[in-house]
């Protein structure tokens, strides 16, 4: 018997969620695991309930944990598709009642010194870069009322940490280095500048690097110890410089940056590359 996606029990939504939680907290611990094993399981469980379906469902609670402000599963890219009730519901009690959880992200998330983790080769830390789509919540016609769980900052604090963002700053200008050091251009490499530590952090870009040609590359980098789908902060000034300089202009977006640091780019303007929501206003 087919069932429609969003018909799907409490029972079913308790079970997938805890199983969830279970592999984020494996990930945050870095502890190996496997999706595809988790997803058998389920099956078992989940009465009539694809591997696809599975996934979806997945997909839809990192979107959930995303606008709680946590931290969600690299491997399941948030979809906001669900239904805006029972979901964020369930999410949101298991969530607030999961210890080690909490735990594990306060030690992510605490202000301390980073050493750049080492890695075999910064090159290959290089990835696709996520395709843009719109993350606008979509508008979903419900007959219950929508459950909107508490927001916690976590995400935040890990955009916040002064000492993660220099030290992903500094991975990035490895990556720069090594970049144009393996294109032959050694000359270009040695003029490589962290700009935001020699000039201030009021440029809206961090790094002045360049292309092969010889050309500007003006780099911002993000940083984050979560997934490559974690948001990110962008300030007034890097928006009008990043459409000021558009051709120039790159982000560099790393993230798992606790053990295996990698790193997406985009080019252009942030709001033709990324979508931009209004996070707060300053009133008079």
């Amino acid at each position: 018997m087919n069932r429609v996606a969003d018909n799907w029990s409490r029972v079913e939504v308790e079970a997938i969620v805890a199983d969830y939680l279970s592999m984020l907290i494996l990930e945050l611990k870095g502890e190996p695991y496997n999706k595809a094993e988790h997803n058998r399981k389920l099956q078992a469980f989940l009465n009539n309930r694809s591997r696809g379906s599975i996934e979806m469902k997945h997909m839809n609670i990192s979107a959930v944990m995303t606008e709680m402000g946590y931290p969600s599963i690299d491997g399941y890219k948030p979809a906001r598709n669900y239904q805006r009730s029972l979901l964020p519901e369930v999410v949101s009690a298991q969530v607030q009642s999961n210890k080690v959880l909490h735990i594990l992200i306060e030690e992510f998330t605490a202000e301390a010194e980073i050493e750049i983790p080492s890695v075999e080769s910064i090159l290959r830390a290089l990835v696709e870069t996520p395709k843009h789509e719109d993350r606008s919540p979509p508008k979903i016609k419900e007959t219950q009322a929508v459950y909107h769980p508490g927001k916690v900052d976590y995400l935040s604090r890990d955009a916040a940490n002064e000492n993660l963002g220099l030290a992903g700053e500094r991975f990035a200008l490895q990556f720069e280095k090594a970049r144009l050091i393996a294109a032959g251009k050694e000359i270009l490499a040695e003029r490589v500048e962290h700009s935001s530590q020699v000039e201030g952090d009021g440029l809206g870009f961090d790094i002045r690097s360049f292309e092969e040609n010889g050309k500007d590359r003006l780099v911002e980098v993000k940083t984050t110890k979560f997934s490559r789908y974690t948001p990110f902060y962008v300030t007034p000034n890097e928006l009008k410089v990043s459409a000021e300089r558009d051709k120039d202009y790159y982000l560099y977006r790393v993230f798992q940056f606790v053990k295996t640091p990698r790193l997406y780019i985009a080019q252009g303007c942030l709001d033709r590359q990324f979508t931009l929501t209004p996070s707060q206003y300053l009133a008079y």
